[in-house]
């Protein structure tokens, strides 16, 4: 036993005794920690490609709709909800000085919604904008929307129209200094003109004429302005269910036209009943006075 531990030990003395041993010894080392290395940089670098799968079938679900579209600038919306505004910018420094004509109104307000031209008197579909010194202001867009119209007229000036969606249109007359141009689109507030004078409202002097319309028939804006697109649908409608209601109150006989084609329809079988026995009396009458002859 002695013997071999001590050839076993002259045997580790020639290796050390060399002198390429301690160098393949370090070499070594180097080799298996630059191996250490290179595998904990190939693991953190597939940690990312694992986790970019589910990201991709994140991206692919339509459940969550394509994320490439929230980049997109949105498409500006005429929101019902936007206040009909005065068309001027400055509203402290105008007043109406025609007002527009409603049947409903008092003898004043009506005296004050007709409109002198070559000595005859008009009912105004609008309402007229004058500053208190006379001078020219700035007439904005009473909603965002569509520039649909721009043309001078003879009588009236120059002529905007807007269209604003939803059966909702504005119209500008009596302007001056034309700001855009058909096929523009404005927002609430922008500068489109300014006030002008026409032939038509010379009474009203330096003004921008203003009129607000649903289903292209025009109402009193003086009624909608601070007041948003929906209401003036729901408005609307109010209007025309009391309107029939009004109608049944004021001539409850006359029913619907369905009633009355019923009744009518009634009368007319009657009297052919009537006609059917008349003619059967007279046969028989006829039929007995042979028999007696």
């Amino acid at each position: 036993m002695e013997e071999n531990q001590n050839v076993s030990k002259k045997g580790w003395k020639r290796i050390f005794g060399k002198k390429w041993f301690f160098p393949a010894v370090y070499l070594t080392m180097a080799a298996l920690l630059l191996t250490a290395v290179l595998w904990y940089q190939n693991l953190d670098n597939q940690i990312p490609e694992a986790t970019e799968e589910p990201q991709s079938e994140l991206e692919n679900d339509e459940s969550f709709g394509n994320p490439s579209e929230f980049d997109k600038d949105s498409d500006p919306v005429v929101s019902q909800q936007e206040i009909v505004k005065m068309p001027v910018a400055e509203e402290n420094q105008t007043e109406i000085v025609t007002k527009f004509y409603d049947y409903d109104a008092g003898s004043e307000d009506q005296e004050k919604a007709l409109v002198l031209y070559d000595n005859k008197y008009y009912q105004s579909d609008g309402v007229d904008f004058a500053s208190a010194n006379g001078e020219s202001f700035d007439v904005t867009a009473s909603l965002s929307g569509t520039v649909t119209e721009v043309k001078e007229d003879p009588l009236l000036g120059n002529l905007i129209k807007i269209d604003h969606g939803n059966d909702i249109s504005t119209y500008y007359a009596s302007l001056e200094n034309v700001l855009v141009e058909s096929g523009a689109e404005v927002k609430q507030g922008d500068a489109i003109a300014t006030a002008g004078r026409n032939l038509f409202g010379q009474a009203s002097g330096t003004h921008v004429h203003f009129e607000l319309r649903k289903n292209g028939e025009p109402v009193n804006p003086e009624d909608y302005f601070n007041q948003s697109m929906a209401d003036i649908e729901v408005e609307e409608l109010e209007q025309e269910e009391k309107t029939d209601e009004e109608t049944m109150q004021e001539d409850p006989e006359q029913g619907t036209s369905s009633d009355r084609e019923d009744d009518s329809t009634e009368d007319e079988d009657e009297a052919d009943e009537g006609a059917e026995e008349e003619n059967v009396n007279e046969n028989t009458e006829s039929s007995a006075a042979m028999a007696n002859a």
